[in-house]
């Protein structure tokens, strides 16, 4: 069992982390050395300042609003959301005084906005189910987010773990220490030794792995993409 839990919490991460870095970086060179469209692909009226426009419709969906009001408010939480997980993470790195504007337990929310993420992946889950995204969907569509979700409900439920049911074994600096190992590349993994909730950390990091080395080959990386396509259709 020790064996899995190293090969999970260490090499598997930095795997992780280089097959996404150099996945997403080799993907988007071959998008940026695709043909030039010979015509634009502007299909706003032109409204100046065009790049405060892309950012209007890049963030807030105004696009999906006018189309699907449901999906849009599915979307908008799960981006909040997810924003409000990557500072929590970053809490968990360091304690950053700029992070701290609302005075905050750590980690983040306590495992409820994991569980609003929850709720909006399983929407997103089942409308592939309904046609017509049915009939447009194809099976990475349904693995990733079957994966995002596994990752968010683990890492939710080490949180309920400690405040719901007493699990105390890993802590805040349980985390920081690992998470600082690894950046220092002395990985210490000692603190799953003690009885308790450390299967769910391995859980969790064993789905954000699998997560994070399908992202560059999937249909997500639209992500990236998102601010430049935006501004081309606002010309």
């Amino acid at each position: 069992m020790d064996t899995i839990y190293y090969l999970v919490l260490v090499p598997m991460i930095y795997l992780a982390f280089f097959v996404f870095s150099v996945g997403t970086i080799i993907r988007l060179i071959n998008i940026w050395r695709k043909p030039k469209f010979p015509t634009t692909l502007q299909i706003y009226p032109e409204k100046k300042p065009s790049w405060l426009w892309t950012l209007f419709d890049t963030f807030l969906l105004n696009s999906a609003r006018r189309h699907n009001p449901v999906l849009w408010f599915f979307l908008m939480v799960f981006h909040f959301c997810f924003l409000l997980l990557i500072i929590g993470h970053l809490e968990l790195i360091k304690d950053f005084r700029i992070l701290q504007i609302i005075e905050h337990e750590i980690f983040l929310g306590k495992g409820f906005i994991g569980l609003i993420l929850s709720i909006s992946l399983i929407f997103f889950l089942f409308r592939r189910f309904v046609s017509p995204t049915k009939d447009l969907s194809v099976p990475e569509d349904y693995y990733l987010l079957i994966l995002l979700f596994l990752a968010v409900i683990f890492g939710s439920e080490m949180d309920w773990a400690r405040t719901l049911y007493g699990y105390e074994e890993m802590g805040v600096e349980d985390y920081r220490g690992y998470l600082m190992s690894l950046f220092l590349l002395k990985p210490d993994i000692s603190f799953v030794d003690a009885p308790g909730h450390s299967f769910m950390l391995v859980l969790h990091v064993f789905f954000a792995n699998l997560f994070l080395m399908f992202f560059p080959f999937s249909k997500i990386i639209h992500s990236f993409l998102s601010l430049p396509l935006n501004k081309l259709r606002r010309g």
